[in-house]
């Protein structure tokens, strides 16, 4: 029994993924699963490409269900939920949070099935597959698997790298491997998908050398800080390999911002011209596993929802507010008052009286439940209420041409966006001086700055600056916690510094007048004291393992070693 513990830990990885039914996105249908694995199926380019579709949903469900945003936003405090996930809320999360352990078994069965795939195309494909395919295929694999391992490494810290899976079922003595080993691996392996994915996409929504290079940009500039040992001063040549790459995309992938940044999220908004990667979600009926899931929990009624809409007690924080232009506290940091140009705000979180025409709303009962009405977000509480999430909240079935159901949506998941790269080169550019005024770094910051809405930039540059521009470029898409890992990598206390002075308390928001109000007052909810402040530190920052993973596999308690 002892030699079998530690296979218990990636079992998941290692079995076959459950069947996609037939559904809008093509090159995701995949036929029964027992053809998939064995010697006849590997034998055309549609199956090889079937053969890699789920690598781009099912995989990945578990993490986007609700771990995304649990540990993406409301462990860094950009949003949180007053009743529910309050460990992640309250930096409290344990080995046993449920979206501790949801998250790890999903990228841990992300590499089992990457591996399964080039296993299989390297054993199993015929000679009726293309060189190209063959080449494309696994480096979509070795795309997938590294990105799997770069969330594994940012929550986790030391983990263990399988390239084999059934190597692992025979081995009892795999460790955890170093966190600078699993960045070395994850690099290495994405220069290699780089060189082998197209410079177009074969089909929509398909991975391509420029979705890869973006993540060469992403990885190189968190890879900077990690080789610096904690020093403060981030590794020169990767800030620059950061710096070439985010550059290469943005004059070379062919992608453009979208015009408005509210376009980003409003139906249908797939494959668009801002998305480098997108995870690719179906209405699927029926096919659980293959759809997007997370605006059930997102929703904050069922009144704009198909029966779910648990999401009443989500919320921007107090510090997400402080974030937007125009919005200021005053001198004792009780009262929040303002409006902002940015249109950031309205497209990620609902403040009373805002419309929203893309999204149908049921009217209340006491006024008349046959009624419904383009929405209005409620004014309502007397000493607290939620600014409710908006991103990835589509409406109910009527508002997407039918295409939803009770936690079944098609819209997909942006996991790397266009906008990303301009700010990724500013701060590279920017690297480990307190400033700079280099006219493409402000070029490219003022790209999505002035996208949302605001005036040009022309202040000189700063890490505090661009922090503030991702927080709210990118909150609520599972960002925020990763941007906050990175910047852990090479200064912990500037990391413990804008946590630990984050409020995620209870708080009211008065609009002026009700609906189209022209300011809106934020008031700390005075009966709510506790729990408004977290206190990260070197004990509870990185995510602990499940404790169902280290109760089958001890070997995870051992020191890690180099890979």
């Amino acid at each position: 029994m002892k030699n079998n513990k530690l296979k218990y830990c990636w079992i998941a990885a290692l079995l076959p993924i459950t069947i996609l039914l037939s559904c809008k996105k093509d090159f995701l249908d995949k036929p029964p699963i027992d053809s998939i694995v064995d010697a006849n199926f590997y034998k055309t380019d549609e199956q090889v490409l079937a053969g890699t579709g789920l690598l781009y949903s099912k995989v990945w469900f578990d993490y986007n269900d609700k771990a995304s945003y649990n540990l993406g936003d409301f462990r860094a405090g950009t949003a949180f939920s007053a009743y529910n996930d309050r460990g992640n809320v309250l930096f409290n999360t344990t080995g046993n949070t449920p979206e501790n352990g949801s998250s790890w078994r999903s990228f841990f069965i992300v590499v089992g099935q990457s591996n399964l795939a080039i296993t299989n195309i390297n054993q199993y494909a015929g000679a009726g597959v293309s060189p190209q395919i063959k080449k494309m295929a696994i480096a979509e694999a070795r795309f997938m698997r590294a990105l799997a391992y770069r969330f594994l490494v940012m929550n986790w810290g030391a983990v263990p790298i399988i390239e084999d899976n059934l190597t692992l079922l025979s081995d009892t003595s795999k460790a955890r491997n170093t966190e600078k080993s699993v960045w070395s691996f994850i690099t290495s392996e994405m220069r290699a998908a780089a060189e082998n994915l197209p410079t177009t996409p074969l089909r929509p929504g398909r991975l391509t050398k420029w979705s890869a290079e973006g993540m060469l940009a992403r990885f190189y500039l968190t890879r900077a800080g990690i080789e610096s040992n904690g020093a403060g001063s981030r590794n020169q040549v990767f800030l620059d390999s950061a710096k070439y790459y985010s550059e290469r995309v943005i004059k070379n992938s062919g992608a453009s911002l979208m015009k408005n940044y509210g376009d980003l999220f409003l139906f249908p908004y797939d494959n668009n011209s801002e998305s480098l990667f997108s995870l690719q979600w179906v209405y699927s009926p029926g096919a659980w596993g293959t759809q997007n899931s997370t605006p059930a929990y997102l929703a904050y009624s069922p009144d704009i929802a198909n029966g779910d809409g648990w999401g009443g007690d989500k919320s921007a924080t107090w510090w997400m507010m402080k974030q937007y232009e125009g919005i200021t506290a005053n001198t004792t940091d009780d009262t929040l008052k303002g409006r902002t140009l940015d249109q950031r705000l309205k497209a990620t979180f609902m403040l009373p009286g805002s419309h929203y025409n893309e999204i149908t709303q049921t009217v209340p009962a006491t006024v008349n439940p046959a009624l419904k009405q383009k929405l209005i977000f409620p004014f309502n509480g007397t000493d607290n209420n939620f600014l409710s999430i908006k991103k990835y909240v589509t409406g109910k079935a009527e508002d997407v041409g039918g295409l939803s159901a009770s936690q079944y949506y098609g819209n997909d998941t942006y996991m790397m966006r266009l906008a990303e790269m301009y700010l990724v080169y500013a701060e590279a550019t920017l690297g480990n001086n307190a400033s700079t005024t280099d006219t493409k770094a402000l070029e490219y910051f003022n790209k999505v700055h002035m996208r949302a809405g605001l005036p040009e930039y022309i202040l000189p540059l700063t890490s505090e600056v661009i922090f503030k521009e991702r927080f709210v470029e990118f909150a609520m898409e599972g960002m925020a916690w990763y941007d906050l890992v990175s910047l852990h990598y090479y200064n912990k206390a500037q990391a413990y510094a804008i946590l630990n002075s984050q409020d995620r308390g209870l708080f009211f928001t008065a609009p002026d007048k009700f609906p189209d109000p022209t300011v809106w007052t934020f008031s700390k909810t005075p009966w709510a004291t506790t729990d408004r402040i977290i206190n990260a530190n070197d004990g509870n920052f990185l995510l602990p393992i499940p404790s169902a993973e280290l109760a089958q596999a001890p070997n995870l308690l051992k020191p890690a070693v180099d890979y």
